[in-house]
């Protein structure tokens, strides 16, 4: 009997006449997480609020009708914070015509940077996502989560945000104590409610609370907080919400005047990196979620997400990405297709028509908390703990790349995380010829292929082996013999059990033989192993 799980849901108008019911109710769901988040991350980015929600409305109403993935939710991203606000302090000096310029500027390289992720995805970049490692990627993602954290105190406290403007991560860090002292204490108790319940609400076993999104139930208490103390005449003006004339803030932006300089590709590709590894990384996460077991088409994903970043900055909107927490909500919530990511941009279009005033009285120290929680899920001491069982090899990439990520920038951040990770390779054994280059031999037999791989298997070599395995029969039964193999890290191990789920998934066979020839770096079933000495 076939499995139910494997009759995926119909695509296009047939899966709107079919699904449009679950698929609303999930969009809507995600709509009351998306609309606070999309707020308060384009305000943390140097952005208009209402432009986070443009581009969340771009991102559901638009890419949904390209070859993106089924069940990604599109829209601005906690993980583009630190990208969007640096570029948006540095084009606000003089050389570059100040800060009415600074978003022109910022907005012409988004368009830039999509018509990149459009090019990638016709060469067929989506694959490139593997070729960096768990952990380097992992300890990118921490440092963006500590750098929100940080950014995001003197905002929860009620402390002027623009005293600190331009301060470093660490500095920011440094200066906790004059946040506590500056604080404005009835922000402060709005923020410290919201931050409270953030992280208190995801533990509540009740099954009615727990169908309401926490993000939501913030609003609910903290905008009557708000209105009791009078913020809007007693507190300064970065106490509430602004979204001003949205309808009229959308236009026309670009300017092209400063593509020659250093500073601008700089950002292009910080921002071509961060989004499109991010998204990737996203896609291949909500497939595992995903109960129809659906493999998504990375390079159409990052296509329609560049053709969503190209509008998005043209119209005046923040960077997109497919966004982990609204996907996995998706998920959670029971959308069956892409229409959910749709009604999730129709809910917020009608909220930017008819809401307005009261996304006004939403209090900036809960949006601060919101962010605060999205910053800590992706730099929690769990994380730490999780890289240490994977092996301590594994835990100096991941804070290496922290540490480097803090003190400079995410891309020379990932880059020593890389060179760290090949570092250990090659002082455990792995050839320089085969750090690049997958070493296997194909065997046949009957209805059986036998891969034998040979050298070192590691994370800078699988996109090679990744292509043979495409190229094979798909009606052969396959076994991996890893018995003569030197070398396998975490990347390589985490990509054979997708490939057993995949097959166990579809009742065929897909079976590993020769790791009890080798020496594991630490218990975890995925941790790096070395063939041991004969």
């Amino acid at each position: 009997m076939k499995n139910k799980k494997n009759i995926h849901p119909a695509e296009g108008f047939a899966g709107l006449k079919q699904n449009w019911k679950s698929d609303m109710s999930s969009g809507f769901m995600v709509f009351l997480i998306a609309l606070p988040l999309s707020l308060g991350i384009a305000k943390a980015s140097g952005f208009p609020p209402a432009m986070g929600v443009l581009t969340a409305i771009i991102g559901g109403l638009f890419t949904s009708f390209f070859k993106a993935a089924a069940l990604t939710i599109k829209g601005p991203a906690a993980g583009l914070i630190t990208v969007c606000s640096a570029a948006v302090i540095e084009f606000s000096q003089a050389q570059y015509g100040g800060p009415k310029n600074a978003m022109l500027i910022v907005a012409t390289i988004i368009m830039v940077m999509a018509l990149f992720q459009i090019l990638f995805g016709f060469l067929k970049f989506g694959s490139l996502s593997d070729f960096f490692p768990h952990s380097a990627v992992h300890g990118m993602l921490a440092a963006i989560g500590i750098i929100i954290i940080a950014k995001q105190i003197p905002v929860l406290l009620g402390d002027d945000p623009s005293i600190y403007k331009g301060e470093t991560p660490l500095e920011l860090l440094m200066d906790i104590p004059k946040f506590i002292t500056h604080a404005h204490w009835h922000i402060a108790i709005v923020g410290i409610l919201a931050i409270t319940l953030m992280f208190l609400l995801p533990k509540v076993k009740n099954k009615y609370i727990k169908k309401i999104p926490a993000p939501m139930i913030v609003l609910l208490l903290t905008i009557p907080m708000a209105v009791f103390w009078h913020f809007k005449s007693t507190e300064g003006s970065y106490s509430l919400v602004t979204v001003g004339d949205f309808w009229g803030s959308i236009g026309i932006n670009y300017n092209f005047n400063f593509i020659a300089t250093f500073a601008f590709w700089k950002y292009v590709f910080m921002f071509l990196f961060v989004s499109s590894l991010e998204s990737l990384l996203t896609v291949k996460a909500t497939d595992n979620l995903d109960p129809y077991k659906r493999s998504s088409d990375y390079n159409g994903d990052l296509k329609a997400q560049g053709i969503g970043n190209f509008f998005s900055g043209l119209l005046g909107g923040i960077p997109m990405i497919s966004e982990v927490v609204r996907s996995s909500s998706n998920v959670n919530f029971q959308a069956k297709t892409k229409w959910s990511n749709f009604f999730h941009g129709a809910f917020l279009l009608l909220a930017m028509l008819l809401m307005i005033p009261i996304i006004e009285m939403i209090p900036n120290a809960a949006l601060a908390a919101m962010l605060i929680y999205a910053g800590f899920r992706l730099a929690a001491p769990k994380e730490f703990v999780h890289m240490y069982h994977m092996g301590k090899e594994q835990l100096l990439i991941f804070v290496v790349t922290i540490v480097v990520t803090l003190l400079e920038d995410l891309l020379l951040g990932i880059a020593a995380g890389i060179i760290v990770k090949l570092l250990f390779h090659l002082s455990n054994g792995a050839k320089f010829n085969n750090l690049f280059k997958a070493k296997y031999e194909i065997i046949t037999q009957n209805n059986l292929l036998i891969l034998k791989i040979k050298g070192s298997a590691i994370f800078s070599n699988l996109i090679g082996f990744k292509k043979m395995m495409d190229s094979l029969d798909s009606k052969k039964e396959i076994v991996v013999d890893l018995s003569q193999t030197k070398l396998i890290d975490h990347s390589f191990l985490a990509f054979f059990e997708h490939c057993k789920n995949e097959a166990l998934d579809k009742n065929e066979l897909f079976k590993i033989i020769g790791l009890e020839n080798h020496k594991a770096f630490s218990k975890h079933p995925l941790a790096t192993r070395k063939l041991k000495k004969r």
